[in-house]
């Protein structure tokens, strides 16, 4: 499995950008998929999920982000999206899509992507 991760950028506090994550693979629609971020200097952190069956489906999202970013998926593309808006200059860091092929869980990952920088200016 191989996933490109895009979309990053330098936006203004309170701007919005959407990160999107193209995998390859056939089995696509059974992974579960999740977006990291790890800002300098802190750990990695689970961001958003969203298991196989997308929109009717279980989302996770860190308390940070709640309210304010939304996972989604389109099986057909074989990509996932991180809508993110409201953004705050605490949101700047470098964002990984990853995904867990191996079972249903949202905190295990097997494969990662990239990573796109997202900065946000005060």
């Amino acid at each position: 499995v191989q996933l490109q991760a895009s979309g990053g950028g330098l936006v203004q506090a309170g701007g919005s950008l959407r990160l999107s994550c193209a995998a390859s693979g056939r089995t696509f629609r059974r992974y579960v998929m999740g977006w990291f971020r790890q800002a300098p200097g802190k750990k990695r952190e689970l961001v958003a999920a969203i298991d196989w069956n997308g929109s009717g489906g279980y989302t996770y999202y860190a308390d940070s982000v709640k309210g304010r970013f939304t996972i989604s998926r389109d099986n057909a593309k074989n990509t996932v999206y991180l809508q993110m808006n409201s953004l705050k200059p605490e949101d700047t860091a470098v964002y990984y899509c990853a995904a867990n092929s191996e079972n249903y869980s949202v905190y295990d990952y097997d494969y990662w992507g990239q990573g796109t920088q997202v900065t946000v200016s005060s």
